[in-house]
């Protein structure tokens, strides 16, 4: 079946939301801040699934995210420009969309392959940054500290994502030539981050159980994204861990990121 065609398909047949509530609209500020914050993870997701497919990897479910997170993408985006509090965030996200428009043709046209792998990186991170601009102007909107902290959760989700892209794509031999040192990035931001979140005066008692589950999930992700393969075998194992402790951590950072929002 033609991916176009299957993602037609289970767009019209069946629920596509993994992330968060499926909301028709965005329903006040802070709840725009976590959609555009799961935009940016969403761009790294859909490379990352890319490159999973691309090698068998985590199949189906790699499948299921690559045709799930476009969708939830799409409609994310129709909402938040919907939403858009004024010009400077329209025209962010115009731009968001013209990017998008170039990224979901690359990511559709034929099976994943090495050879497009380098306009799938390279627009992946157009998406990125243009997603990550709205979401700091909806937090200048927000003007609050529940606004910083669903930003700062949120873009938690989208390290977590952004690194296991970077792993897949070394562990196929398609990685840019600065691949390891946007890895290593992402991981000292991450940490960073999480000193941030834990020490948030902000924090219930079950978003602080919800951060010590996130730093267990940490040290098997880690693991997994510092294992270094010698076989066939052993590549594909280690670059399954990495896909599926990945999502752990996503899944995780995303209840906070909803939690927060909920946080007055």
């Amino acid at each position: 079946m033609d991916r176009r065609h299957f993602l037609h398909m289970t767009a019209a047949g069946g629920s596509l939301l993994i992330l968060g509530p499926a909301w028709a609209q965005v329903g006040h500020i802070n709840d725009a801040i976590n959609k555009s914050g799961r935009q940016r993870m969403l761009s790294q997701r859909m490379a990352k699934s890319y490159l999973q497919i691309g090698q068998a990897i985590d199949q189906p479910r790699s499948d299921k995210i690559f045709t799930d997170s476009i969708s939830l993408f799409e409609r994310q985006l129709n909402e938040l420009q919907n939403f858009a509090p004024n010009a400077e965030n329209k025209a962010t996200l115009a731009e968001l969309r013209k990017a998008w428009q170039g990224y979901r043709e690359v990511l559709l046209t034929g099976k994943p392959n090495a050879r497009d792998v380098r306009s799938v990186m390279a627009l992946s991170e157009e998406v990125l940054v243009l997603a990550h601009a709205s979401t700091t102007q909806l937090e200048a909107v927000s003007g609050t500290a529940a606004g910083h902290l669903v930003n700062v959760a949120g873009r938690q989700r989208m390290l977590s994502q952004r690194m296991a892209k970077f792993y897949q794509a070394v562990s196929w031999g398609v990685a840019p030539t600065d691949a390891l040192g946007k890895l290593a990035q992402s991981r000292t931001e991450f940490l960073t981050a999480m000193k941030e979140l834990s020490g948030s005066p902000k924090n219930t008692r079950t978003i602080a159980s919800e951060l010590e589950l996130a730093q267990q999930q940490w040290f098997f992700f880690d693991q997994a994204l510092r294992s270094s393969a010698t076989t066939v075998e052993s590549k594909k194992r280690f670059a399954t861990n990495v896909a599926t402790t990945s999502e752990r951590i996503l899944e995780t950072m995303d209840r906070i990121t909803g939690m927060y929002e909920q946080v007055g």
